[in-house]
């Protein structure tokens, strides 16, 4: 028989971004919150087996990149030796420091944290399966933040330690010789910079004719030039129609603008993310979900079930870990008494890439699918100062702007940094700012921020660093 735990005002389902987001801000407002999750601190896959560890790997890619580099500017170096058992041992830390980070958090606002795997009983008590026994949690209101998992390719199953997702690939359990990754989406890319950089020969095949998809086509050839230099092979408009396990390897037979067979020592699979709507109990619940698995939510993020809540991964697309976290807070904000919604006009994507490249608000691929009217003011890092000093001078800055209001709408950056570059073009974007706002805000010198500047300049044909005169 399960065991009482008792009850709780809220209770919180999934200890990642949003998660503990939604339960350090509810425990702010006085509610006495319940956080539930399989690991012993909160994190979810984002800090444990998702964003913190691969940007950790990829800290360490840039690094390597940039020691072959520097021969062209008269500093040689020596061939890298990699230590694996030192790089993994340098990851788990970085991510211990920060899941044991969160733990302190939640004692510190004495949030209720239970290490277990929660379901529903009924739609306001949840089981909880513990190391030792199970407990039962009454609860008013809920927060489903359950997250997603890697996605599958079911016809090409495979039962092999050779076969890996983004999980597995990130454990560097080696450096295979030569590594095949299905998916050229940001996991995919990213995965691909890591181990190229390591020393494996990597080989992406795509579906569609590039990289990216869902990004602007002027940035994601500016990272397919420079893949150029870190992939063996790139092989667009090209599926896998079958694999099997070889003495040597794991063989793989393409089908489309590239046929024939190839055998890899490795192959990853990155073609996305599937939502983890498949919680025990769940039927006995009001909640409904869409045809793809998703939980399906109001602008406050509440369920179909009025006390129950969901965000993050498990609701829809984008799944990113910054747009989890908003959800959670506002969900919160709604359970605390608050009249909110969430209602974002901008949520930027990253690819951690190298370079990086990122994006918010109304994209140019978009505008056109919708028949907008839009603007785009383009600079070309070639002529930023800060940028011919970091020897990357293939980078761009955009801007998407309705060229009757003048109002940014949205933005597009490729280059080192872009991650941190577009939140201001976020900010822009959120505050309806327009294309004077940014020319008119005085940027530092030398920076690569001043290409945000110099772009709302390039709008009125008044860049310092490029001649591009405005359209009559």
């Amino acid at each position: 028989m399960a065991n009482e735990v008792g009850s709780t005002q809220l209770a919180i389902i999934g200890g990642g971004p949003g998660g503990y987001a939604a339960g350090f801000l509810a425990a702010d407002l006085g509610l006495e919150t319940t956080l539930i999750d399989t690991e012993p601190n909160p994190g979810g896959v984002c800090l444990y087996r998702g964003c913190i560890p691969s940007k950790a790997l990829l800290h360490v890619a840039e690094v390597i990149s940039e020691a072959r580099e520097a021969s062209a500017w008269g500093v040689s170096f020596s061939d890298p030796e990699i230590d694996l058992d030192k790089l993994r041992a340098w990851k788990e830390q970085v991510v211990g420091k920060l899941t044991g980070g969160l733990g302190q958090l939640s004692r510190q606002r004495k949030i209720n944290y239970i290490q277990g795997q929660a379901g529903f009983m009924d739609a306001r008590t949840l089981r909880i399966k513990k190391q030792q026994g199970e407990a039962r949690l009454r609860f008013q209101n809920a927060i489903l933040a359950t997250g997603s998992y890697p996605a599958s390719l079911p016809h090409l199953s495979l039962d092999s330690s050779r076969l890996l997702d983004s999980t597995s690939a990130l454990e560097i359990q080696d450096v295979p010789k030569s590594l095949l990754v299905i998916g050229a989406g940001y996991i995919g890319l990213e995965m691909a910079t890591v181990y190229g950089s390591l020393g494996s020969q990597v080989t992406v095949v795509e579906m569609t004719e590039g990289l990216l998809p869902g990004a602007d086509r002027d940035l994601a050839s500016i990272l397919a030039k420079r893949m150029d230099g870190i992939l063996h092979g790139l092989l667009l408009k090209t599926k896998v129609a079958h694999m099997e396990e070889a003495a040597e390897g794991i063989r793989v037979r393409f089908e489309g603008a590239e046929e024939g067979e190839q055998t890899f020592e490795k192959v990853l699979v990155a073609v996305g993310r599937k939502p983890n709507s498949a919680i025990p109990g769940l039927e006995h619940t009001q909640v409904e979900l869409d045809e793809k698995g998703f939980i399906q939510v109001d602008s406050q993020r509440r369920t179909a079930d009025p006390a129950i809540f969901a965000i993050g991964d498990v609701v829809g697309e984008p799944m990113l870990a910054h747009k989890a976290s908003h959800e959670g807070r506002v969900a919160a904000e709604v359970i605390a008494g608050r009249r909110v919604l969430f209602e974002p006009q901008a949520i930027p994507a990253v690819v951690f890439t190298n370079p990086e490249v990122a994006w918010c608000g109304l994209t140019e691929t978009e505008a056109t699918r919708e028949g907008r009217s839009i603007q785009v003011a383009r600079f070309p890092w070639a002529a930023s100062g800060r940028a011919v000093t970091l020897h990357r001078i293939d980078g761009l800055t955009k801007l998407i702007i309705d060229p009757e209001t003048e109002r940014v709408l949205g933005a597009g950056i490729v280059g080192p940094g872009a991650g941190e570059l577009i939140a201001e073009l976020v900010l822009a974007v959120e505050m309806a700012a327009v294309a004077s706002d940014i020319k008119l805000s005085i940027h530092p010198h030398p920076t690569l921020s001043e290409t945000v500047m110099e772009a709302a300049e390039v709008f009125f044909g008044q860049s310092t660093h490029l001649y591009r005169p405005a359209k009559k």
